[in-house]
């Protein structure tokens, strides 16, 4: 059984305060960010539901899918979302050789930058650990090779069997503060609580007075 903090604890923050965890602000900006895409038909999805709230998001792709949904990922960038590095075939640090973690995350870069060159020239190098497993020598290493590396601060728990659709809503909601980072997935596995609680999270954070934005 996988354990997870659903808000992460400040502790956890202080201790790898290399990774960022929120973006603090007073402008009561969160940020949404979606794993594991591009994935037929689900990041097509959120695209509509974020374009019918005006929301920009942030899109933490996976080289392979990118490769295989090459239209999916430039509608996100046309859309106006920013991309994020998710490695190429979704790597567990702790499990992976650091020069083969790394050279599946230059994989997955080249990736984006290949596409992304045919719509834009700005480049990204943020970076999401799958699973948010890193030792701290690998994400030294990418800090050195100019990564910024993006945790989160809260963990919708969305793509977890177990996690009720309601359960997810109150997780993706009840502890959101200003700068924070949220996680959701845009995957097959996630789309059933996905479908249910990103629309009603959506309409829960803009009643509370947050606003959204995308990190860079």
């Amino acid at each position: 059984m996988n354990f997870y903090w659903i808000k992460t604890p400040q502790i956890i923050k202080q201790l790898f305060s290399n990774q960022v965890w929120d973006i603090p602000n007073k402008e009561n900006k969160i940020y949404l960010t979606f794993d594991d895409g591009p994935t037929l038909e689900i990041t097509e999805w959120v695209l509509e539901v974020l374009k019918e709230n005006n929301i920009k998001a942030t899109f933490f792709c996976i080289g392979n899918n990118m490769e295989k949904h090459p239209e999916i990922f430039k509608k996100i960038i046309n859309d106006g979302h920013c991309i994020g590095n998710h490695t190429f075939n979704h790597k567990n640090g702790w499990k992976t050789k650091t020069a083969d973690y790394l050279q599946n995350i230059e994989l997955c870069q080249n990736q984006l930058l290949n596409l992304k060159s045919k719509v834009l020239s700005l480049k990204s190098r943020i970076f999401r650990p799958p699973y948010g497993k890193i030792h701290p020598y690998q994400s030294k290493k990418l800090r050195k090779l100019g990564y910024k590396i993006i945790m989160w601060d809260i963990l919708t728990a969305d793509f977890d069997g177990k996690t009720s659709k309601e359960k997810c809503l109150e997780n993706a909601t009840q502890k959101v503060t200003s700068g924070s980072i949220i996680v959701f997935h845009d995957s097959v596995k996630a789309f059933s609580n996905l479908e249910y609680t990103l629309p009603k999270t959506i309409q829960i954070l803009k009643e509370k007075g947050f606003v959204f934005d995308v990190i860079s």
